[in-house]
Parts: C-alpha cells; sequence; structure tokens
C-alpha cells in the first residue's frame, strides 16, 4: 500500500479553540506568537480510501501551526522550514508522498523549493482543483442556462497557476473572457495567451461578467455585493473565500458555488472535522489521494510550481475517472446548493438588462 501525507492549517487564529478553549479570549496577535513557536503534528489519520480498480491508501493530516496572514508575511525560508517539518514528518510516518494543501502551496514558489529540499514528493493539488472547478462551472451554467459562447467570463486571480489555467480552459468555451489581477503587466500577459481576452485590475469590471471563477491567494473578502452583474455565477475556489459573505445575505439573485469538493472512493474516514459531508474532500486533497492509488512514483510530484498545464488537468481527470472520484453536488457558503437559490438566479438573468450581455 503506498500512503500518503496532507498538508493542512488553520484558516484563522482562533480556529484554535477547538483544541484550546482559552484561545477564544486572546487577541490574534498572541495566538499568532504562539503558532509560530509550535512544532507541525500528525492532525488525524486517514482511513478506507479504495479506488474502484480495488487498490486501496490511507495517509496523514499534517498540521502547519501557521495561519495564511503568517503564511504570506513571515520570511520566506522560516516558512519553507516549518512546511518541510510537516513534510518529512509525515515521511516519517511511512507516507510516498506528501500533499501541500491551502496557503501552503503558494507560498514562495508553489512547491518547487519544498520539492527540492524534502525527502519525499510533494504536490500541491492545484491541477485537480483545476480539472474539478472547471468542471464545476460548467454544470453550474446549464442549471442556469447560460451558454458560454454567448456570455462574459471573468477569472479573479488569474496570474496564479489555478486562475491562469482556468482562464485558457474555460476561455475556449465563452465570448469574452476578462482576466482579472493585481498587477497589470502580469494580467496583461495572461491575456495575451487567450483568445478574446482582456486584462484589468479593476474589481468593478466583474459588473458585466454572466460568468466569474475566482481563486486569488488574497485570504480576504474581496468580492462584495456591488460588484456582481445581476443572474451572475461565481465560482470561488479560494480558501479563504474570495466572496464576502455579504454576497449571501444580499444579493439572493446570484449564485456563488464552491470549487473542488469531491467523492472519495471507499468509505474514507478523515477523523478531522473539514467542515463539509462525509466522504468529501477537496480537489488538492483528492489528487494527492489518487497519486498514491496509482503508484507510479514518477506521478508524485504531479504538479508542483507556479504552472499547470492542460496537459496536466487532462491527465489528473483520467486519473480521477480510472480511481473513482467524482464531483459531489454542487456546495454553496458550505452547505449543499439549494435549488431556490438556482431558481432566483434563473429568474435574475432573465429579468436582467440584455445590453450588458456579449
Amino acid at each position: 500500500m503506498n500512503r500518503f501525507g496532507f498538508i493542512i492549517h488553520p484558516l484563522f487564529p482562533k480556529d484554535l479553540a477547538r483544541y484550546y478553549p482559552i484561545v477564544k479570549y486572546l487577541p490574534d496577535r498572541v495566538i499568532e506568537e504562539f503558532l509560530k513557536r509550535k512544532s507541525p503534528v500528525t492532525a488525524s489519520n486517514i482511513t478506507g480510501i479504495v479506488s474502484k480498480t480495488g487498490i486501496e491508501t490511507e495517509g496523514w493530516f499534517m498540521g502547519l501551526p501557521l495561519v495564511p496572514r503568517q503564511i504570506q508575511t513571515l520570511p520566506v525560508e522560516f516558512v519553507y522550514e516549518k512546511i518541510l517539518g510537516c513534510v518529512e514528518l509525515a515521511a516519517q510516518n511511512g507516507a510516498a508522498l506528501c500533499g501541500l494543501g491551502a496557503f501552503s502551496s503558494v507560498v514562495g514558489d508553489g512547491g518547487l523549493t519544498v520539492s527540492q529540499k524534502a525527502s519525499i514528493p510533494v504536490t500541491t493539488g492545484n491541477s485537480y482543483t483545476v480539472a474539478t472547478a472547471i468542471s464545476g462551472t460548467l454544470q453550474a451554467c446549464e442549471m442556469l442556462e447560460i451558454d458560454p459562447a454567448n456570455s462574459t467570463l471573468a477569472v479573479v486571480g488569474a496570474t496564479g497557476s489555478i486562475g491562469k489555467t482556468c482562464a485558457k480552459v474555460l476561455g475556449r468555451q465563452f465570448g469574452r473572457i476578462i482576466v482579472i489581477g493585481r498587477d497589470l503587466e502580469r494580467t496583461q500577459a495572461v491575456a495575451n495567451e487567450i483568445p478574446n481576452a482582456e486584462s484589468s485590475i479593476n474589481l468593478d469590471d466583474l459588473k458585466v461578467a454572466d460568468v466569474i471563477v475566482t481563486v486569488s491567494s488574497a485570504g480576504k473578502e474581496l468580492i462584495l455585493p456591488g460588484h456582481l452583474k445581476p443572474g451572475c455565477l461565481i465560482c470561488d475556489v479560494a480558501r479563504p473565500r474570495d466572496v464576502s459573505e455579504r454576497v449571501r445575505k444580499e444579493r439572493p439573485d446570484v449564485l456563488c458555488i464552491e470549487g473542488g469538493v469531491i467523492n472519495v472512493p471507499g468509505h474514507v474516514e478523515f477523523n478531522f472535522p473539514l467542515g463539509f459531508p462525509p466522504k468529501t474532500a477537496y480537489a488538492c486533497m483528492s489528487e494527492t489521494m489518487m497519486l498514491a492509488l496509482e503508484g507510479d512514483p514518477s506521478l508524485y510530484s504531479f504538479t508542483v510550481g507556479k504552472d499547470v498545464t492542460v496537459e496536466q488537468v487532462d491527465k489528473i481527470s483520467q486519473l480521477a475517472d480510472k480511481h473513482g472520484f467524482t464531483l459531489a453536488g454542487l456546495r454553496s457558503f458550505e452547505k449543499a446548493l439549494d435549488p431556490e437559490a438556482v431558481i432566483r438566479a434563473r429568474k435574475a438573468r432573465m429579468m436582467a438588462p440584455t445590453v450588458a450581455r456579449v
């Protein structure tokens, strides 16, 4: 049996209150200082993963003691050391490879340095994250009766590995594409690679988009109610979310889904509260699992670095089909998608002015 490790970390300082109740009374800066001094830990043992080919695997969640703000602002070498500590702990447990989850996959050079220094291969899981974001977005387009060829797609975070490939793959089906990033020169370079694409650094340009895929690594809410066209579709792949909680409360006319939630084959037990239904996982976790099931060491570092190619997306989709990983029912703000939300958004699209459409 080929085993794996997967790195997780708290999204917010107060998340530690689950293990240390006193934390909810402490300022965030005190909690973050505590985390800096803490060593990586084995958070749980993952069991019961069985491919439809009959092959089994198991693994461990490795706890990285940093929150996104720390991962983004602390000296990169310090963060690398913490991540490498998680990888080496996974290796000691018997893992053949380790997945870099959440912000551990985007820090610095997207896993390249970690891959070079680690004793076992690592993968970011971004290839399958892209594949499932695309699949979920197109599925939701059908629900809302959106015709991609006559619609506008916007991709937020388009200079990142996930965003750029989402823009390239989905862009082949949409009539107009707007790629949005923080740096205009880098964003324009992405636009230059995609027919019918234009670049922007202004989130107000989302107001003309029928479909939005948002995958930034900002670590905070970016997309607000006023940014959105009536009846639009948003696929939020970022963690923490890019889409403000205010959108759920103030814009019932738009449909916001989450990318990358996957049915894991077998009777998986994560033995850790992930916040979504049993036997489901994020796509990045699922990529690590299916590579362990495949058992080919040449594939263990499947996605490393800032780029994800269309070929990688196609290959990981084939492996998902082979082992039985499938897109779970669509979710919105951590809950199963309400059919009424689809009806509201579809009605809003029908009533929206046609001048905003391509």
